[in-house]
């Protein structure tokens, strides 16, 4: 494992998940917690976790094989699925989510570890995010949702429109239950709608993602009007901005709260908050008052509640678990609860691709084979614009980051890439990288496709001929920037010369490395707040990524690479293979493959 959250004597450590899970919703159904998250426009879209004490998680499904509409078959960063929720209703599960442009869908499933329906587009409208469905006593259903600045212009309120009790459809026309302009709750979001003791609560984060807090709104109608309170900020914590998450119980009568941090080139990971209640508001985390003394930290099944006086919460870094069993018993050796974390390596050894995966757009059959019985999978190469630069390949495949520091070691064949074929590992983030081997022909010249108007560092004979062809490794590097939802990447290549007998006598087998590691820690202004005070974000990692190619047993020598990480649009780095085909400009050739041994991490 490479972090283990479960210590294995009752308590657990924070973030309970690193990796990118970000704008987590989760509920309980008897003793199953399902959990699932934000996934942008990768795909599969919406991935579901499954747990049985909220610290110990594994990916189980998708809700969705692709992102809906035809127009992800290509990758748009920052857009695609952004903050689902989930419930549990009438015998049915439901996951409404929100695409920014295009409006909220609603798919729904008996089995969530089963096949979800079709997603309904029940409220088509560009710049509304962020939803969550809620069903009342009297039978009545509402949509809660947010509001997305960078389409309507305006953002920091909550509106509420009553909605058919199936979720395909709205009965009524949104109203604002809450505008946050100008408070302290600017850029407030994330809407979770709860009901207790005859008390409508709405969950929301403010302030900012990476520099703001948890608020609580409640009302004695749903309609409002709604008072609120901060119910969790950093405080002394190192964990900034807590951001969204949601409530939930348990069997023995406990109730949690999972949010997510922004560690900016990790992504936002998954933190775990005891929750305790105190004159009708929530407080999340432990308590903070003064003179303030913590009881029952070590007590299995201890209350979450740490302090008498205290009114507002701040993150915790260890505590016990929850108390997840019927009969009560929630200590190392009274939970059978294996202890685990997401898939991260993968052998290939099962006759579907591992959930850890996801493309970087909508795949397509025949990008791939699963072929179990050689313990390897097949990447076709997957012909691209010879424009198009290596962020927007379509078919890169990726997992997300699942500790700080780590290195991935891949085992690649690249006997069969034919000419105009390139496969190799990426790191993809703001900043990107790449190493490949590309079969090319000897007198091939210099391909295009570099938009930074650089030129390709090729000389005479730098490439290495092998049964008739020739064999590169290259070299990518670029950034990404972002205009208007936009995105344009600039890269450099770097062609380097392979060894013809040392790749023969490898069997053409190749071993790509993927170091990341932390270098420094900085301090950040993240933004000003509503009243013009900066806001500061300490101790962030500043982590490199390192990548290197090695060849019967030793490191190609000019191969390595390393790049400043800096996370995507709104997700972490992420890191995997592709296998892709450009035609030299006016010619068509073969396509070929390669095949993946192995991915392992330590």
């Amino acid at each position: 494992m490479l972090r283990q959250a479960d210590l294995g004597d009752g308590t657990y450590q924070n973030p309970v998940l690193y990796g990118d899970y970000s704008d987590p919703d989760a509920i309980r159904v008897g003793d199953d917690y399902y959990m699932i998250s934000s996934s942008f426009s990768n795909a599969p879209a919406i991935p579901i976790l499954h747990s049985y004490d909220l610290v110990n998680w594994k990916v189980v499904n998708y809700v969705c094989r692709h992102v809906p509409e035809f127009r992800y078959i290509n990758p748009i960063h920052g857009s695609g699925v952004w903050a689902p929720a989930i419930r549990y209703h009438d015998g049915e599960y439901y996951v409404f989510f929100p695409m920014p442009d295009e409006g909220i869908y609603m798919s729904k499933a008996k089995d969530p570890r089963g096949e979800w329906s079709k997603p309904v587009n029940m409220m088509p409208e560009s710049g509304v995010i962020d939803p969550c469905p809620f069903w009342d006593d009297d039978g009545k259903a509402y949509l809660v949702t947010g509001v997305a600045g960078s389409r309507k212009g305006y953002k920091s309120v909550l509106r509420m429109a009553e909605m058919a009790p199936d979720g395909t459809h709205l009965l009524t026309e949104p109203e604002i239950i809450y505008d946050g302009r100008p408070t302290e709750n600017d850029t407030i979001e994330g809407p979770k709608v709860y009901k207790k003791d005859g008390w409508y609560y709405i969950f929301a984060p403010a302030g900012g993602v990476k520099g703001g807090f948890q608020v609580v709104l409640r009302a004695r109608n749903i309609h409002g009007p709604y008072e609120y309170k901060v119910v969790m900020r950093q405080g002394d914590s190192p964990v900034n901005g807590p951001h969204q998450g949601a409530w939930v119980d348990t069997v023995t009568g406990e109730d949690w709260f999972l949010h997510f941090q922004d560690v900016y080139a990790g992504g936002r990971i998954v933190h775990l908050q005891p929750m305790s209640w105190q004159d009708g508001w929530p407080v999340i985390g432990k308590r903070k008052a003064a003179n303030a003394t913590e009881t029952g930290q070590d007590a299995v099944c201890a209350d979450a509640a740490q302090a008498a006086d205290g009114t507002w919460g701040e993150p915790v870094m260890t505590h016990a678990k929850p108390c997840t069993a019927k009969a009560g018993a929630c200590d190392a050796s009274g939970n059978t609860v294996a202890i685990c974390e997401p898939d991260t390596a993968d052998e290939f050894e099962t006759e579907t691709l591992g959930l850890q995966w996801q493309w970087n757009a909508n795949d397509e059959d025949g990008w791939y084979e699963m072929c179990p019985q050689e313990s390897v999978i097949r990447l076709h190469a997957v012909k691209t614009n010879r424009l198009r630069q290596l962020p927007d390949f379509r078919n890169l495949l990726l997992q997300k980051w699942a500790a700080p520091e780590f290195v991935c070691e891949t085992k690649m064949n690249v006997r069969d890439l034919q000419v105009g074929d390139m496969a190799g590992i990426v790191s993809l983030g703001v900043t990107y990288a790449g190493l490949a081997v590309r079969c090319c022909m000897t007198d091939s010249g210099v391909e295009s496709g570099v938009t930074s108007g650089e030129s390709l560092m090729k000389e005479s004979g730098r490439t290495a001929e092998s049964n008739g062809r020739c064999y590169e490794l290259v070299q990518i590097t670029g950034r990404q920037e972002f205009d208007h939802q936009m995105a344009f990447a600039q890269s450099a290549e770097q062609v380097l010369a392979l060894d013809a007998a040392a790749l023969e006598a490898a069997d053409f087998e190749v071993i790509w490395k993927y170091r990341v590691k932390i270098r420094e820690y900085k301090d950040f202004i993240d933004r000003k707040d509503w009243q013009g005070n900066e806001v500061w974000i300490r101790h962030v990692p500043q982590e490199d990524i390192v990548l290197h190619m090695e060849l019967g047993g030793k490191v190609v020598e000019g191969s390595e690479i390393c790049i400043d990480a800096q996370a995507g649009r709104w997700v972490g780095v992420k890191n995997g293979v592709f296998c892709i085909h450009k035609d030299q400009e006016g010619e068509q050739s073969a396509r070929g493959s390669v095949t993946v041994d192995y991915v392992r991490y330590a």
